[in-house]
């Protein structure tokens, strides 16, 4: 069945992804329509959501944020879609870096940990491939049907960017620090973890929550330096990239030290503009659950 459906879909999604972007936005739009019109993807979860973290706006600057965010979410999906055609030229031009010397002076003498949120296009963040001097990886989860996996790598690998499932990060770490092999490695890193597998919770938006530490120690462990990528959206279609430095060396830096800049950084991305983040996930369903010791974090 999975082999059924990706037959019939795949010449769809190459015919859509071969647009014009004119026509090709028009297609997002239709897609708007229909999922938050029509089918209402996940309506009540975005909405409690955003009410739950921003209590203090009234319900039609929620509703305002809510649309932008469906209108931007489409827009994502199909422009992740759209790299299957997308030449690398014409991505760099819609996804520009702003300083790409920061990066490329740190990888000179470590290998380089990127903190990417579920914020603007995190996806086309696969051009900074082009930018590295030392071997680029992507840290993936895999999805239910193989051949749309498959299809999502090939995606994501474009431009020699090598992707690595979450078990294999540790045991590749390890092996390339060992060979003296430098690295850049990009993991996106704000998802609700398993609760008991949860050992720090910390304030995210207001609401104290299970946050993954898995970067951080990697960071500490290997030395690594840490960069935060902040994402703008400049116009539909085209955004930029900066990297903020968290630590040149994961090493000497204090326990939640990283966790910590990397969520206060993700939050104030989120409230710079709120309808790019990613609100369609389950992300305070554990915020009844805290634990009596993080109660109180601030």
């Amino acid at each position: 069945m999975q082999l059924l459906v990706y037959i019939i879909s795949y010449p769809i999604l190459w015919c859509i992804a071969s647009l014009p972007f004119r026509l090709f936005y028009a297609f997002s739009d239709l897609i708007f329509f229909l999922l938050y019109r029509v089918a209402r993807y996940r309506r009540k979860v975005v909405r409690q959501n955003l009410e739950l973290v921003f209590p203090n706006k009234d319900q039609g600057e929620l509703n305002q944020i809510e649309k932008k965010f469906y209108r931007h979410f489409c827009d994502v999906f199909m422009e992740t879609l759209k790299t299957l055609r997308l030449r690398e030229e014409d991505l760099a031009k819609r996804y520009k870096i702003a300083n790409p010397e920061l990066l490329s002076q740190l990888e000179k003498d470590k290998s380089v940990l990127l903190l990417i949120p579920h914020y603007g296009n995190w996806e086309w963040s696969i051009i900074i491939n082009k930018y590295l001097h030392s071997r680029g990886y992507a840290i993936y989860q895999k999805i239910g049907n193989k051949y749309f996996d498959a299809l999502i790598k090939r995606i994501r690998a474009k431009w020699n960017t090598t992707l690595l499932h979450q078990k294999e990060m540790v045991r590749t770490i390890l092996r390339n620090e060992k060979e003296g092999i430098r690295s850049v490695y990009g993991v996106v890193s704000d998802q609700s973890p398993q609760r008991h597998r949860t050992r720090y919770w910390r304030p995210f938006m207001g609401i104290t929550v299970p946050v993954f530490e898995s970067p951080e120690l990697l960071a500490r462990k290997f030395d690594l330096a840490v960069l935060y990528t902040r994402i703008r959206k400049l116009k539909r279609g085209y955004y930029e990239l900066e990297f903020v430095p968290i630590t040149d060396g994961g090493a000497a830096t204090s326990d939640h030290e990283i966790t910590d800049r990397f969520f206060d950084l993700t939050e104030g991305s989120i409230r710079e503009e709120p309808s790019l983040y990613l609100w369609t996930h389950k992300r305070w369903k554990h915020r009844d659950k805290v634990p009596e010791e993080f109660r109180d974090a601030k």
